[in-house]
């Protein structure tokens, strides 16, 4: 059997990058961002060049994804081209009359590195898998070994990922289209343009954040560039609708299963304890500056390790056992432990403790300017509301401006209740889905 969902996966990104850049090249130039600017079509390409872009082979089945003007700029060798000035002993490599770097020493890095991935995964895959935890074997056990077993079968489940992201990272990279330009510090070539994964980066991730950065990378930009920022109005900052249209973007693009769902309603809400932590509870292991770690710095970061994987490895499990009654079998087998946390950190901080703690941080802590968030910046990840609680509010107050508009024109309109206006607001999440 073939499973043909990733490649679809992978055409419904390109696909619709595609459309945004066409209707990109449209538009007057003032009219864009620096981003849109560079990817805008003003005209077609060619079938051929449009079908050797949707199927290039490399990508085809499991990614990554790119823009058109990336492929076309790889085949027109521009891509290629180093800035005017640069010392020839600085250039990179090439095999003769070939304008693209040799390539054929990191691609046998990353391909070296799938296999070995790959292997790995055969392994692991053996030992932990959903028979296990599915079985009357797996509550013979105790509890940390129960948990020790669901985050191994988290990790076996990751090593198929970074497997064949590495080998078809790989196979881009021979191909020229990895290729990244020239380090400004180092000036060594890079290789990474289509990364799509970082492992490191995600078995050692100390907050959500960090964790959700370094996975389906590519996804995560093409949500942000393609979603979350297209459907914000011009002028303002990404909110309530943004946050929605994405989640619900990414949730039907991974597919139907309940198990889906669960992992991404679970991820979101980790996501917004993950932040109030840092903001409420981090600054106390920093200096009052907040440029330097005190001495206890390395427990919370410890400790914040290890919350970080034990939570994803209890919220990612529906992700691998996709259905809703094995998904709430094996969350039970360990006592929703993470749900029970989410709403005991939800609790404390729609407390009075909130306001102790920032009290006490105003008295210990030097003030520090507060810019725009990074979550605000780059937007969601995987399409998770970076914090659903500010969505819900953004929601109510728009019903109470469209009453209030409404209400100018000369409508009767009475302004309903709390209870009335949640039911207006999904009635409202319903008209965006």
């Amino acid at each position: 059997k073939i499973d043909i969902t990733g490649a679809q996966m992978v055409l419904a990104m390109k696909l619709t990058a595609f459309c945004w850049n066409v209707h990109d090249g449209q538009l007057p130039g003032k009219d864009l961002v620096e981003f849109q600017k560079e990817r805008a079509l003003p005209q077609l390409p060619s079938l051929l060049d449009f079908a050797g872009y949707v199927l290039f082979f490399p990508s085809l089945f499991v990614g990554p994804s790119f823009d058109y003007v990336e492929y076309r700029r790889w085949i027109e060798t521009t891509m290629f081209e180093v800035p005017a000035g640069t010392d020839p002993s600085k250039r990179p490599p090439t095999r003769k009359k070939r304008k693209i770097p040799r390539s054929g020493t990191p691609a046998a890095w990353k391909a070296a590195a799938g296999l070995a991935w790959i292997f790995l995964f055969l392994k692991f895959s053996g030992w932990y898998n959903t028979d296990l935890v599915l079985g009357d074997q797996y509550m013979k056990w105790g509890f940390l070994r129960r948990i020790w077993i669901l985050e191994m079968l988290g990790f076996s489940t990751r090593l198929k990922y970074y497997g064949v992201w590495s080998l078809t990272e790989g196979a881009c990279i021979l191909s020229g289209l990895g290729y990244k330009g020239l380090d400004p510090k180092t000036g060594r070539v890079q290789w990474n343009r289509l990364q799509n994964v970082n492992p490191w980066a995600i078995e050692s991730a100390q907050n959500t954040r960090a964790y959700l950065e370094g996975w389906n990378m590519n996804t995560n930009n093409w949500l942000r560039n393609y979603m979350y920022l297209r459907v914000t109005p011009k002028g303002k900052k990404p909110g309530f609708r943004a946050s929605l249209a994405t989640f619900v973007t990414s949730a039907f693009w991974h597919g139907f299963y309940p198990g889906y769902y669960l992992t991404f309603v679970l991820a979101a809400f980790l996501q917004t304890i993950a932040k109030n932590f840092r903001r409420h509870i981090r600054p106390f292991f920093l200096t009052p500056d907040g440029q330097r770690p005190t001495p206890y710095k390395r427990y919370y970061d410890i400790l914040s390790y290890l919350t970080t994987q034990l939570a994803f490895c209890f919220t990612t499990a529906p992700f691998v056992l996709l259905t809703l009654p094995d998904s709430l079998l094996v969350w039970a087998r360990v006592y929703f432990y993470a749900v029970i946390g989410v709403a005991a950190s939800m609790a404390f901080f729609a407390s009075p403790a909130k306001t102790w703690l920032d009290k006490r941080l105003k008295a210990r802590n030097h003030p520090i300017p507060r810019t725009a968030s990074q979550e605000t910046l780059d937007g969601s990840l995987m399409g998770l509301p970076s914090d659903p609680g500010r969505d819900f509010d953004e929601a109510l107050q728009e019903v109470k401006g469209e009453v209030e508009a409404r209400r100018r024109k000369g409508t009767n309109v009475i302004m309903p209740r709390e209870e009335d206006l949640e039911h207006a607001v999904e009635d409202k999440l319903r008209k965006e889905l």
